[in-house]
């Protein structure tokens, strides 16, 4: 299933898309841009219909439920650390949901087992003064810690000696090329109040305001992933441990490609056909193969499953 990856570098896969109804979709904006359009040396307009760090949060809810706030059964004996209210013992976050994961700014400052959690942290990573930085041992921790850190990243920054930084090895982005915008708007409506009054006007709300809207139409919509296989080996885990990262990594690519991709509300795409350009020869696996390989594979965790974070410590800790 995944033996031909094992003298690989990458693994590319490329994916076209169209719009699920009629022929425009809304592109990704963002504040003080817009849409982010571009062009490419030599070809027509193109744009950008969504980001690297968009996908990479998509990947990652593919194996966590938004609903009960826990892994999906299938990566539940995966570890990970739930961040609870020391006042009330609520969930309020874990490093399946917070955008710096394992350095989120709830981790370093809750108590874990007992002690902070940046002494914590920083002595599972083995970040000790006066040493260069253990690479392999703090690629082990974060294993240990919760592992889908080193497939989608994580900077260990503020208070973290050397700042150490893992790269996301499963990238991806959509973009469009050959676009063209369609201008459109509409009219948010008021029966209520047919003329606005003082403090009750489109800025409170009230009234009737038009609007305009801007959604675009391209020749073509393209899914392009990359998974570096390379920086998997690099990391110098026991063999099941790399193959348990490759498996997820190629899961959470086939799924997010099998399932609706609604990506906003006027963005609703899906797939036309997929094609791996590296290796060569390559397909991708069926969603239920992989899962079925993902819960054979043998992998010991010092503590499998969740750990319990509360935050914010005790002063003193």
């Amino acid at each position: 299933m995944i033996d031909a990856l094992d003298d690989a570098a990458r693994l590319v896969v490329d994916a076209r898309l169209r719009p699920v109804i009629g022929s425009t979709f809304q592109p990704t904006g963002f504040a003080n841009l817009g849409a982010a359009e571009f062009q490419r040396p030599g070809g027509p307009p193109s744009l950008l219909v969504e980001s690297v760090q968009s996908l990479a949060n998509h990947f990652e809810s593919l194996g966590f439920d938004g609903a009960t706030r826990q892994p999906i059964p299938l990566l539940e004996q995966l570890p990970w650390i739930a961040v609870l209210a020391a006042d009330g013992g609520q969930h309020l976050t874990s490093s399946r949901e917070e955008p710096h994961r394992l350095a989120s700014a709830y981790l370093r400052d809750a108590e874990i087992a007992g002690e902070g959690g940046l002494a914590w942290l920083v002595r599972r990573l083995g970040l000790l003064p006066g040493l260069p930085l253990d690479w392999r041992l703090i690629y082990a921790a974060i294993f240990q810690l919760d592992p889908l850190c080193l497939l989608h990243g994580v900077y260990f920054s503020k208070g973290f000696r050397g700042n150490p930084k893992v790269r996301r090895a499963l990238s991806a982005i959509i973009e469009a090329h050959d676009v063209a915008p369609v201008v459109s708007g509409g009219l948010k409506r008021d029966d209520v109040q047919l003329k606005s009054s003082p403090g009750q006007g489109a800025e409170e709300a009230y009234g009737f305001v038009p609007f305009g809207r801007t959604e675009y139409t391209a020749h073509e919509i393209i899914f392009s992933a990359s998974l570096d296989l390379e920086q998997l080996r690099g990391y110098g885990l026991e063999p099941a441990a790399t193959r348990l990262l490759t498996l997820i990594a190629v899961w959470e690519l086939r799924s997010l490609l099998d399932g609706p991709l609604r990506l906003r509300t006027a963005c609703d795409l899906e797939l036309e056909e997929v094609t791996v350009r590296r290796p060569d020869g390559y397909e991708l696996p069926g969603r239920l193969a992989l899962e079925d390989a993902i819960a054979s594979i043998d992998v010991t965790f010092d503590e499998p499953g969740v750990r319990v974070a509360t935050w914010p410590a005790a002063k003193g800790d």
